[in-house]
């Protein structure tokens, strides 16, 4: 029997991720088993601060890909959307699991949907992608920040007098919190963050045994279409850094890319899509970068840079 120790963040989200794997592997291996060993990042430490204002990449990997690094686990699962885009040396993306659903809900014990929240409505959100995004849509919405894992941003929700909120649909569906009121926001209006709703398996560069057992849990067409994504992401700015967002969707061998970039305020929003092939999705990332960068957006990238914007989930 081979043991593999499993690495993940201590929230109840986290650990049905690193759970899915788990049985996905044993399934697949029936020789391997699994332990679970659980860590707190420093994103899971710092919740009395927005994300926004922390600003340090890594905030809910470093611990655990250093717990990787040192031997201590063998793998690290992770959500993609968490993940920056220049993984530590040693260190690379083993498996990406089939994507959930990726869009974003509107929350509202009301029924309320985006067309029809009432005028200065309160709704919590701490993602400066879906601030943008939604400020475009209504800039009459008071946008509050909101942390914490699923459970207590539902709780928050009722305590602070929140007429709405933002999830990710994924987390919702995976929690079994899906009956939850809520109204799916069009992609339209709102664009996922980059790898929204996939989960992804962090290994040892050169661990072939273990890079073996993961390839298993892969799946190719969500593989492809993060790797789109991320090569966008990695093309415009390096990192979590800006409001920006992207989708890639793939139908056999084809892929199609959206991605858009705004100012804080949602006042200046670009959008653009290309078409590719997944058997080069990073080609897809940097061609939709440079439209894009063609058509103003590393001005607006500065410009929220210097006001202090730096993550974009």
């Amino acid at each position: 029997m081979i043991e593999i120790k499993v690495g993940s963040r201590e929230s109840e989200l986290a650990r049905w991720q690193a759970r899915w794997v788990i049985q996905a592997l044993e399934k697949a291996w029936p020789g391997v088993s699994c332990r679970l060993v659980t860590l707190k990042t420093r994103g899971d430490k710092i919740l009395d601060v927005a994300l926004a204002r922390i600003g340090d990449k890594g905030l809910f990997t470093k611990e655990l890909e250093l717990a990787l690094l040192d031997g201590a686990i063998d793998l690290a699962v992770h959500s993609m959307k968490d993940m920056p885009t220049a993984l530590p040396e040693g260190l690379v993306i083993g498996a990406i699991g089939q994507r959930e659903d990726p869009a974003d809900v509107l929350i509202s014990p009301e029924g309320y949907t985006l067309a029809t929240l009432p005028n200065k409505a309160r709704v919590g959100t701490s993602s400066l992608r879906r601030k943008a995004q939604l400020s475009h849509a209504r800039p009459d919405l008071e946008l509050v920040d909101l942390r914490g894992n699923v459970p207590t941003r539902l709780a928050k929700m009722k305590r602070d007098g929140l007429t709405a909120i933002v999830l990710a649909a994924a987390g919702l569906k995976r929690l079994n919190h899906g009956q939850v009121p809520g109204e799916p926001i069009p992609y339209h209006i709102c664009l996922p963050a980059v790898g929204q709703g996939a989960i992804g398996v962090e290994i040892r560069a050169g661990d072939r045994r273990v890079a073996e057992l993961v390839a298993a849990i892969n799946h190719p067409p969500t593989a492809a279409a993060v790797r789109a994504e991320r090569a966008y992401l990695r093309a415009l700015e390096g990192g979590c850094q800006v409001p920006i967002a992207a989708l890639a969707t793939v139908e056999d061998t084809a892929l199609v890319l959206q991605g858009m970039v705004a100012s804080l305020d949602g006042r200046e929003m670009l959008r653009d899509f290309v078409s590719g092939s997944t058997r080069d999705p990073e080609a897809a990332g940097r061609e939709l970068a440079r439209k894009l960068l063609a058509r103003g957006a590393g001005e607006i990238l500065q410009e929220v840079k210097a006001q202090g914007g730096n993550y974009q989930g």
